[in-house]
This record gives C-alpha cells, structure tokens and sequence, in this order.
C-alpha cells in the first residue's frame, strides 16, 4: 500500500523538486500539493498520512500545528527553529503519540555524511571553522546546516574534554570573525550562482583538514526526502537531523 503524500510550500524550488520525485515513487502517492494561500483543510480531507513542508519560517508552525492535531505525520525542510518552538512542537505530539516529526538541517545524504565526519574529526584537532555558501535567495544565516553543524562538533569536542580554540583577537570590525554558535565560528556567503555548499576547516600544528560538501542542483536533495518520508511514520515524537533514520553506526 502507498503513502499518500502532501507536499507544502508546492511551488518553490525545493517543493517543485520533491513533488516530480515523490510522482515517480511506485510506493508513494502525491494526494495534495499545496502553496501560499490555499487552504490546509485539504490535508485533513484526502487521507494525507505525510506531509513534506517546504514553506518559510513565518508560516511552519502553523502548518506543523495542523497536521500534527489531525494525525499526520511532517517532514520538514524550513529552518529557522529555536528551542522555543521546538518545545512547542514536542507539546504538541505529547497530545498525538503516533505522529512522526522529522525537522532536518540538511536533505542531502552527502550533507549529512560531512556533519558526522566533521565532528569526529573536530575531537581531534585543535581548531575547527566553518564557511557556508549559498544562494543570495535564502532566508536565514547562517543556514541550518551550519548550525547543526557546529552543535554537532561542540558536543564532539566536550565530549573528549577539548580546550578552547586559540584566537587572539582582540580588535575586529563586527561581523569579521562571523556568528559564534556553541564552540564554533561560522561564516556565511550569499552568492548569485551558488546553491548550497560548506566547508568545513579544522586545524592543528603542521597540518589541516577540509570537509566540504556540494549541492550543485536540489535533485540531490531528493534521496533524502524519500528516505524521510519513508521513515518518519515509523518514528513517532520529534526527530531532529536525517542521521537518525540513517545507519551510520
């Protein structure tokens, strides 16, 4: 039997992607495929049992709100999370114990491969930045995936009691060392003619090590949301990062 999926935010560039790809998945049936203005009650009245949300901040949480309260299980791509909402999207699968939630950073299985490597490696070198390269069309900085990131690698470095990283700057135009999250410096480009990259840069005496991953177009995003809508309704309460339906053990 197949999964009968919604996909919001239907007529951007991520939806648009996931839409053609969820249609040509013998296993997945697209039932709805929503954009700014329409009207959610269509996922309550066609059987939705994954929604796929690719919309924007100002708009997610209620869109998760919903689906959530009518028993469907989200896949969600938006970023712009804080603890804040997080705790508020817990509250409301606490009331629905069967739903699925899966909030992920980053789609691209490549992606993900390079956020665990790094923070493996991060244990291991004394320094570890990150530069992050997008289209000069994104919402946020620095992206989600930097962000997680970086939580990533400062949990892997205090885990294995690392130091703090050398700096000795003590005058800086605002802005010149980039947004601190956790340990880690991360820098964010806008760029016409970029989709989506980050490096990833650790350092120690003698030697450095890259990590860098490339989306050159969204359609290498789509194995991961297949992979996702797949998984998430096997996966009750909120899961937070793709690595987790993944085996990377």
């Amino acid at each position: 039997m197949s999964i009968k999926v919604a996909v919001l935010g239907a007529k951007g560039r991520m939806g648009s992607e996931s839409i053609k790809a969820i249609s040509e998945c013998k296993d997945l049936e697209l039932v709805a495929s929503l954009d700014l203005g329409d009207s959610l009650d269509k996922l309550a009245s066609s059987g939705v049992q994954v929604v796929v949300d690719f919309t924007h901040p100002d708009s997610v949480m209620g869109n998760l709100e919903f689906a959530i309260k009518n028993g469907i299980s989200v896949v969600v791509g938006t970023t712009g999370f804080d603890e804040k909402k997080l705790n508020q999207i817990k509250s409301w699968l606490e009331a629905n114990p069967k739903v699925g939630a899966l909030i992920a950073p980053n789609f691209g299985l490549g992606a993900v491969l390079m956020m665990q490597f790094a923070a493996q490696a991060s244990k291991y070198f004394e320094s570890v930045e990150i530069v992050e390269l997008h289209h000069p069309a994104k919402a946020d900085a620095p992206s989600g995936t930097a962000v997680r990131t970086a939580e990533l690698i400062t949990a892997a470095r205090k885990s294995v009691n690392k130091a703090a990283m050398p700096d000795a700057t003590t005058s800086e135009i605002d802005g010149a060392r980039g947004a601190k999250i956790g340990d880690v410096q991360i820098h964010s480009v806008r760029l016409r003619g970029l989709v989506a990259h980050q490096e990833v840069i650790l350092g120690d005496v003698g030697e450095t090590l890259s990590i860098r991953h490339d989306s050159i177009d969204r359609t290498g995003f789509m194995p991961g949301v297949l992979l996702a809508i797949r998984e998430v309704g096997s996966h009750p309460g909120l899961t937070f990062g793709l690595e987790n339906y993944m085996d990377l053990k």
